[in-house]
């Protein structure tokens, strides 16, 4: 079975790996030597979602009827007589909200990425740099990506030049022989090469050597330094696949692991994910979630293992008007909550298409749709829609404060740490770093140093690029 390129914006393919004559572009079951189980994720699992259903059902409210941009003729221009419940005078159907920004999320600056690090400004409009008090934690609200993001992004791994996998086979097996580990010609090798480099290095070693690196490597180091390094060796689909299988594994579920992989990865991806699910542990991703979880947030998780959400990037603005309104009608306009109307338009419409609904929802009723979630919906189920809302404004900005929560506050979520470093290393990680440190105030290299320690430390801070 061959798996079709990837994307531009999802992982690269892996040329030369596996060996000539595989026949699949997974290993085949049971190769990847990880026991069940491993590794024993940082976080323990997450509290339950609230049980109960939500109250209120039933089909989508027919369309508002709104005419296209530009109204009826004869009817008042934009900025004319309100349209929409809650619209202040002036600012009428199709008028452009007062500033850039909608309902109190800041936009940050534009900028251009370029290779080196970015000088990213504090949060605009801030004095000094300085949040206001009134957001809780000292957080500024949810910004939105500047244009300038949306047009590439860019991974702080990229493939090594003169790259040798029979060199760099001999480098990590001198590492691992004789008495001690030497630590740090492991993370120099690993830390500078790509995915797919790993891949080659890990076929040279057995072919020099007749031993399996995973294993060899597995022997020589534990803890938190083990699961990444070995995360770095899982070809990108097997690692999501694996993450997915390990969160529903034993008992309890980790719900937030499902949400951060499902309702961010490309069409592509998913069907990859899915296919690599089902030939390394022989099982059904869409049945073990039906499984593990239950209500709208396995309905949502279900619509998302589908990977159809349409991906075409142009926005058909009458579609986000009509979409605004009939979210309003199933939410914020009725007593109760249509949930379906909601999980239809959240993972069916494209991310640039929902961004524009978001803005047109702000408009329309003076409320953004992500508190609007945050009213009509709780537990996990919440958390699913804001995380696509989330990537539909800023996906960087999203995986920033992942990283964030997995390290503030006493101990560390080292599985969720090493989990996104290591997935979005050749993605967007450079655009993930600037988003964090607007939003937070400090470098993500600063936390991560302040949160770990000796060579686990040592490896996330070398592909983080501090």
């Amino acid at each position: 079975m061959s798996y079709p390129g990837y994307p531009p914006t999802g992982y690269p393919p892996f040329p030369g790996y596996p060996p000539a004559g595989q026949e699949s572009s997974f290993p085949p079951p049971g190769q990847y030597p990880y026991p069940s189980g491993f590794p024993p994720m940082g976080g323990g699992a997450y509290p339950p979602a609230p049980s109960g259903g939500y109250p209120g059902a039933g089909g989508f409210p027919a369309s508002g009827g709104y005419p296209a941009p530009g109204g009826y003729p004869g009817a008042p221009q934009p900025g004319g007589a309100p349209s929409y419940p809650g619209v202040p005078p002036g600012q009428g159907y199709g008028a452009p909200p007062s500033s850039a920004s909608f309902s109190g999320y800041p936009q940050p600056p534009s900028q251009t990425y370029g290779g080196g690090p970015a000088q990213v400004p504090l949060p605009g409009g801030f004095p000094g740099g300085q949040i206001p008090s009134q957001y809780p934690g000292g957080q500024a609200p949810y910004p939105s990506q500047p244009a300038a993001m949306t047009q590439g992004t860019q991974g702080t791994i990229q493939p090594a030049a003169n790259f040798d996998a029979m060199r760099d086979a001999e480098i990590l097996r001198k590492a691992m022989k004789g008495f001690g580990t030497d630590e740090q010609a492991i993370v120099d090798v690993v830390a500078s090469r790509s995915n797919d480099q790993r891949q080659k290095i890990k076929a040279a070693f057995k072919t020099m050597y007749g031993k399996d690196l995973i294993k060899d490597l597995k022997s020589e180091l534990s803890g938190n330094m083990e699961e990444l390094i070995l995360a770095l060796f899982m070809p990108p689909t097997y690692y999501d696949a694996w993450s997915l299988r390990n969160a529903m594994q034993g008992a309890g579920t980790q719900e937030r692991v499902l949400i951060e992989i499902l309702c961010t990865r490309t069409n592509q991806e998913i069907r990859d994910i899915i296919r690599c699910y089902q030939s390394e542990f022989g099982r059904d991703l869409e049945k073990d979630i039906r499984s593990d979880t239950s209500g709208h947030f396995e309905r949502l998780l279900v619509s998302m293992c589908q990977g159809n959400r349409d991906e075409n990037q142009s926005v058909n603005h009458q579609m986000a008007q009509e979409d605004a309104q009939r979210l309003y009608q199933a939410g914020e306009g009725r007593l109760g909550t249509d949930e379906s109307c909601f999980n239809m338009i959240l993972a069916t419409r494209s991310f640039p298409q929902l961004k524009a609904t978001m803005e047109a929802y702000s408009r329309m009723s003076n409320r953004d749709l992500l508190s609007s979630v945050g009213r009509e919906f709780s537990g996990y189920v919440e958390s699913g829609l804001k995380t696509i809302l989330q990537c539909a404004l800023n996906r960087p900005a999203f995986f920033a404060e992942r990283l964030y929560n997995s390290m503030k506050g006493a101990g560390t979520d080292d599985s969720t740490l090493v989990r996104i470093v290591v997935s979005r290393s050749e993605i967007d990680l450079v655009q993930i770093k600037q988003m964090f440190t607007q939003m937070y105030q400090k470098t993500l290299g600063t936390m991560i140093a302040s949160d770990t320690s000796g060579d686990y430390r040592k490896l996330l801070l070398a592909i983080v690029g501090q």
